[in-house]
This record gives structure tokens, C-alpha cells and sequence, in this order.
């Protein structure tokens, strides 16, 4: 009888034990996927190995002729692989897929085991806006290679609200609204993350059926990928936001309007169904339900209502009780759940969000049921001004990128300092850390960084720098280890906040951008990356990366002196200068068409590729084109996502400051004063016509393979000893100095 006993006990137990062997074959099998999709001629020189840990941690060793990785879980064991092809190969896997991932033909050896332990438990990345600024156009080819990046940096929380369209099509069509009416409610496709967040409704919309369809498709990919390396995708929830059709149909709902976002005029205001409201509630749980169904579930909802718009009231009691009918919302229908909600707007509006309403806020959630994203700890860190956000759990995060701007940016020393203060010094809530960039911009490295914080492997915030920069050229430089701490240290912390150089101003003689310059300091750092001895395709992107900025910098100098020229009504003198400012602006394209990062024609060839009649394409890049240049439908929002690509400097930018100069020299040749309205006037209608394809056509300019002898040729162009630099202000006001 004990015998009989003791087979259904043994039974569970080999059960179990081929539960862990299969799962644990599953994640080894991932990784060796991994190496196949990135550097198949390597898929046998790596061996990986499921260790049964508790601690999140990965080791790398040599074994005969192969590299053996081994970690308590996929996540794990690619941060491991990740470290070594960093630090040993001196090998980068871009978040590009375009980009190739070039291993030494020999595998570096390890004499001794190289080892990694995990700091914090979770690690988030994106943001909302990174759907839009950088992310719009991608297919599954994008997103796969940026799955394996985020897989090889930790990441274990990625925000997935692709598709999300989907669901609510379906929510309000058995709510009764007709298709026109949904699709309407719909912003174009790069605009959605701001109708996500109760921002902007049916700006560039109907969405195409199409879209919403593919879109759908394109998510359960995503997720299913995301979910086999062992990561949680964040999901979205229902925040509040209703079509003004599903307003109309329920006039008693307490359904009110949003406060005026982006200067966005009337008929693209949202509106907001109030928590309190049952009808609230009730498609909480349809959405809820209805997603679960398409995409499944971790039980991680994003979930914002107030991102840069005031809630209904301000009174304390009412700020107590909708965030707490929001979570209420969201356990009716999932008792795991767990809201995501992101800390931007406690830092946008500190003149509202006070300690006091901060505290209210968050005071009716459950401990441990709402995960803060702390957004902005390289500018504020909320956690600090709400005594560890009272109690909350939180990630601390870094954002450094607004709009997806090309610019030079990062504190990377304030930042390593603040996290390591939070992950020290912030409490058992603080549960994490994560990237959160509107847009890629053009620091990948930077963002390596963030995320390699939540990683003890020994190694130093300088060593972590030296690497990076012997690894951009391929050896050991003492060299390129020099410009990079002057750029880390001195150069990319000026740049903050919203950015860009005076060439994606609106032009005016007072343009300028926030960010601090220190023009003849970059120019040192690209003589000097000119001056090395390499051709690696990270280095080549630092020379045009930097000769871009340097141009950029320069070519609000030039500006300058055409105003000390126009003061002086000299016309010859304002004729140089003019012509000086062109010619800046086509060696800054031309340089930036030797890399496709640095192009335009890849964003617009992207969104017309989701078109299948020529109306549809022209459909996609228009709202391309408007996202990165007027945005919206007013002034307000205008050069907000500017960026140096080549083709956007020379059909949008240029040709804004050429009419920029023709109205100068008209002032000077009639002598009257300078009209900044009426050139404003002739400027924003050129805006309009450029973001219409039929009417304006891009010609690109051809990338040219010999990158650094042409970067060398623009240098000695306008930089040389014998040229000396342009100065700031200075001005040729005797004509005779002019030919």
C-alpha cells in the first residue's frame, strides 16, 4: 500500500522535474536563436546554460573552442553574452537592424570566469512618445533586432501598446459607433501616443482599416517574442479618453472636456469619462477583456490620464478618489493587476502637482498594486520631493531625449550619480530602473549605460567609458578615450531639454535653442576623431555624428554676423554671409547622406511602404512629414521633433532660411526695417505646402562611401588655420574685403 503511494508523489516530481528541463531547454534555445539571427556563422561557437539560481545573475567562461554563457534565465544569460561582446570583442549589437553585427574572427578566450549580478529586479524602457518619434513606421524586421537589444540590456518591462487600436475598434463598435466615427476618433499613426494619452483626437485621421488590422498583427508578434526571452510587456488600460460620439450618445455621463493640449484647435479636443461614473467601469472591463483576448496578458497596465492636461478638479478629495476608482477599475477585472503609471506630469506642472496633491493622489492606491515611473531623474528626481513617493513603488528612469532630436546629449556622470543614489539610497520601494527617451535621437550608447546600471559586474563608471570609446574604433586609444570624457564630461551635458541647433530654428536673428554651445571645443574633438586610424562603422557614425553638431554649432555664427551686416545695411557683406550659410547647410547634407541613421529617406520610404494605392502612401508621409516639422495644427508644437537628416536640410530647413535672407536683403534694398511677420507668414505657408507630398518632392542627396576624406574636405573647407574660424558676431562691413 505505501508503494501504490508513492507513485502518483513520483509521478508529480518527474513532472515537474520536465516542466524545468523544457523550460529551461526553451530559454537556452532563445539565446542560441539570438546568436543565429545576429552572427549565424557563430551560432556553434556559444553554448548556453540554465542555471537554477535564485539571484538574477549570469556567468562567461571558455570551454575548448567555445564561449560558455550561463544564468538563471534568458534575460540573464543575454546580458552576459551582451558583456562579453562589449567589453571583450569589442563588438556592438545596434538597436538598428540595418546595422550588421561585426565579430573578430577569432573569439577573444577568458582566463578566468567573467560574472554579473542583477541590482534591481525590473527594468523598463520606452515611452509613449518613442511610438511616435521613432517607432511608427517599423515592421517586424525593426522590431525583432530591437527585442534581441533590449533582451541583451535587461530590459524586462518594455511598454507594448502597439495595436492597442485594435481592441478599442471592437469596444466601440458594440458600444454602437459607426466605423466612421472610430476611425475618426483616430489620429494618423505617428500621432497616436499623444491620442493614448488623452492628448489629441482625429488629428490626420480617419486611421486606415489596413493600419489597425497590420497593426494588430504586428503587436502579437512583438509580444510573443518579448514573452519567450521571459520578459512582462506593459500593456494599456482604459485612461479615461472617449470619442465625442460616445459622448453624444450618453449625455448624462459625466463626461467632460479635457483642458486645451498642443494648441490643437476645437475639433481635436478629447474628452474625459470620469472614474466615478459606472459607465467608467463598464469599459474598463470590455477593454480590459477584449485586449486579454488579442494579446493576452502579464497583468502590467499602463494607465495615464493627466499627462500634460488637468484633471477635473483639483480639490483634494477628488484627486484621492479617481485614481482610486482607476485601480478599482482595473482589479475588478484583473486582481494581479498592477498600474504603470508614468511620473512626467508630477514633474511638467510642479505649480499644481505640490507635495500635497502628489500625496492625495497616490494615497488611495494599495502599496504594491502601482508601479511610478520617476520619468526625468537626469533634470528632478520626484522621489526626493515625495518622501520615496509616499510609500509607492517606483523606478528611477532617465529620459535625455526630447522629440527624438539629434543632438549631442546626456549627462551620463549626474546620471550614474543619481542612480546609484536611488538604487542606495531610495528604499525598499524603489524597485527598479529604465529608459524612457521620447526618441532614439542619436546616443545609443547613452542608454547602454542606463541600462548597464542595474548590473554589478565590476566595472567602474570610467572603465565602463574607456571601453565603449576603444570599442567605437575597434583597439585600445588612448586617443578616442580623450574625446570621449571631453565629450561625456564637458560637451553632451549642455545639451539638455528640448534641443537643436540654430539650423532647425525658425529662422529669425534671435533663434536659438536652450542648450549651452561650445563650438570650438567640439571642433577639437572632430579634428581629432579624424586624426584616428579607423574605418569601424560606430567610429564613421561619430565622425558624421559630431561633424554634424559642429556644423550646426558654426552655422548660428554665420547668422550672427548676416544680423551685424544687416544693422550695418551692408548688402555685399550680407551677400557673403548669406552665401556662407547655404553653402554650410549643403556640406551639412551632404555629410549626413554617408549614413542612412542620418537620412530622411529611410522615415518617408518607411511610411509610404504601409500604403498599397498611391493616395494611401501619400496618406503615410504626409503625417510622417508633419510629425518632425509643424506637428500639429498651430505654431505651438512646430520644430519640437527637429532633426539634422539629410534631405530634411536641404528641402525644409535651407529653404526656410532662404526666405528667411530674401526678406533681409528686401529690407535692405527698399531700406526699411525688417518685416519678421510677413517673412513668418511666407515661412509657415511653405511649412504647409513641404508636409504635402504632391505639392513638395524631396530630392536626396547620394551617400558617398569615402566618409572621412569627405568629412576632412568640409573641415579644411571652413576650419583650416589658413580659413580661421568663423567668429561669433564678426562681420565684413568694408566692401572691398568681400569678393
Amino acid at each position: 500500500m505505501k508503494r501504490k503511494k508513492q507513485y502518483p508523489l513520483l509521478i508529480a516530481l518527474w513532472c515537474f522535474v520536465q516542466s524545468i528541463t523544457a523550460a529551461g531547454h526553451q530559454q537556452c534555445q532563445m539565446m542560441e536563436e539570438m546568436v543565429a539571427r545576429l552572427a549565424p556563422a557563430y551560432v556553434n561557437r556559444f553554448k548556453f546554460e540554465l542555471t537554477t539560481d535564485s539571484i538574477e545573475r549570469f556567468m562567461v567562461r571558455s570551454d575548448a573552442d567555445k564561449i560558455v554563457i550561463s544564468g538563471n534565465s534568458a534575460i540573464a544569460m543575454a546580458v552576459g553574452l551582451n558583456h562579453y561582446l562589449k567589453n571583450y570583442c569589442l563588438t556592438e549589437v545596434s538597436w538598428k537592424q540595418q546595422n550588421p553585427v561585426i565579430l573578430p574572427r577569432l573569439l577573444p578566450t577568458l582566463s578566468l570566469p567573467i560574472t554579473g549580478k542583477a541590482k534591481v529586479k525590473n527594468r523598463f524602457f520606452l515611452n509613449y512618445c518613442t511610438f511616435g518619434y521613432t517607432m511608427p513606421w517599423w515592421g517586424w524586421k525593426e522590431w525583432e533586432r530591437l527585442i534581441d537589444w533590449m533582451a541583451l540590456n535587461g530590459v524586462t518591462m518594455p511598454l507594448a501598446i502597439t495595436g492597442v487600436e485594435a481592441a478599442w475598434q471592437r469596444v466601440w463598435q458594440r458600444e454602437g459607433l459607426t466605423d466612421k466615427q472610430i476611425r475618426s476618433f483616430f489620429t494618423g499613426p505617428a500621432h497616436l501616443p499623444w491620442q493614448r494619452m488623452v492628448n489629441v483626437n482625429g488629428w490626420q485621421g480617419p486611421l486606415p482599416q489596413a493600419w489597425i488590422d497590420g497593426q494588430l498583427l504586428l503587436q502579437q508578434r512583438i509580444l510573443q517574442r518579448e514573452r519567450a526571452f521571459g520578459m512582462r510587456p506593459v500593456l494599456s488600460a482604459f485612461n479615461g479618453s472617449v470619442p465625442l460620439a460616445y459622448k453624444q450618445r450618453h449625455p448624462k455621463a459625466q463626461i467632460s472636456e479635457v483642458s486645451q493640449w498642443g494648441g490643437f484647435a476645437q475639433q481635436y479636443r478629447t474628452y474625459f469619462l470620469s472614474p466615478t461614473d459606472p459607465l467608467f467601469t463598464k469599459l474598463q472591463k470590455a477593454f480590459l477583456e477584449e485586449q486579454t483576448r488579442l494579446f493576452g496578458s502579464d497583468h502590467l497596465y499602463c494607465l495615464d490620464s493627466f499627462n500634460e492636461v488637468q484633471p477635473p478638479s483639483w480639490d483634494l478629495t477628488t484627486l484621492r478618489t479617481l485614481p482610486q476608482k482607476l485601480y478599482q477599475s482595473l482589479a475588478a477585472v484583473d486582481p494581479e493587476a498592477v498600474w504603470i503609471q508614468m511620473g512626467w506630469f508630477f514633474y511638467n506642472d510642479q505649480k499644481h502637482w505640490t507635495p500635497e496633491t502628489m500625496r492625495a493622489f497616490l494615497s488611495g492606491i494599495p502599496k504594491g498594486r502601482m508601479y511610478l515611473l520617476d520619468y526625468y531623474i537626469d533634470h528632478t528626481e520626484i522621489w526626493k520631493l515625495t518622501e520615496r513617493f509616499y510609500g509607492q513603488s517606483y523606478l528611477t528612469c532617465v529620459l535625455a531625449n526630447f522629440g527624438g532630436n539629434t543632438m549631442l546629449q546626456g549627462d551620463i556622470n549626474k546620471v550614474s550619480r543619481r542612480l546609484d543614489d536611488a538604487i542606495s539610497q531610495g528604499g525598499d520601494n524603489m524597485i527598479g530602473l529604465g529608459a524612457t527617451m521620447e526618441g532614439f535621437g542619436v546616443n545609443p550608447d547613452f542608454y547602454e549605460f542606463v541600462l548597464d546600471k542595474a548590473w554589478d559586474c565590476g566595472q567602474t563608471a570610467e572603465e565602463w567609458k574607456n571601453r565603449m570609446a576603444d570599442r567605437h574604433v575597434g583597439f585600445a586609444s588612448n586617443k578616442n578615450r580623450k574625446v570621449w570624457q571631453l565629450l561625456f564630461n564637458d560637451i553632451m551635458p549642455s545639451y539638455v531639454n528640448e534641443s537643436g541647433t540654430v539650423v532647425c530654428a525658425r529662422p529669425s536673428f534671435e533663434a536659438r535653442y536652450l542648450n549651452t554651445t561650445y563650438p570650438e571645443r567640439l571642433l577639437q574633438v572632430w579634428k581629432s576623431l579624424l586624426d584616428i586610424n579607423s574605418n569601424k562603422r560606430e567610429h564613421l557614425y561619430d565622425v558624421i555624428n559630431v561633424g554634424r553638431q559642429v556644423l550646426g554649432d558654426f552655422f548660428a555664427h554665420e547668422r550672427d554676423s548676416l544680423y551685424k551686416a544687416y544693422k550695418a545695411q551692408h548688402m555685399d557683406a550680407i551677400n557673403y554671409y548669406a552665401a556662407r550659410m547655404e553653402g554650410m547647410l549643403d556640406d551639412l547634407d551632404e555629410l549626413l547622406a554617408c549614413d542612412k541613421d542620418f537620412s530622411l529617406h529611410k522615415w518617408i520610404e518607411d511610411a509610404r511602404g504601409f500604403g498599397q494605392s498611391e493616395g494611401e502612401k501619400d496618406y503615410y508621409e504626409r503625417n510622417a512629414r508633419t510629425l518632425i516639422t509643424v506637428w500639429g495644427d498651430s505654431r505651438q508644437l512646430t520644430d519640437y521633433a527637429n532633426r539634422t537628416w539629410a534631405g530634411l536640410v536641404s528641402s525644409y530647413y535651407k529653404k526656410r532660411w532662404q526666405l528667411f535672407i530674401q526678406h533681409v536683403k528686401a529690407a535692405v534694398l527698399h531700406k526699411r526695417a525688417f518685416d519678421s511677420e510677413a517673412c513668418n507668414k511666407e515661412i509657415e505657408a511653405f511649412e504647409r505646402r513641404w508636409i504635402e507630398p504632391t505639392i513638395t518632392r524631396i530630392a536626396y542627396p547620394t551617400g558617398r562611401k569615402d566618409i572621412k576624406q569627405l568629412a576632412r574636405n568640409i573641415y579644411n573647407k571652413w576650419f583650416a588655420p589658413k580659413v580661421g574660424l568663423p567668429k561669433h558676431h564678426a562681420t565684413r562691413t568694408d566692401n572691398s574685403a568681400i569678393k
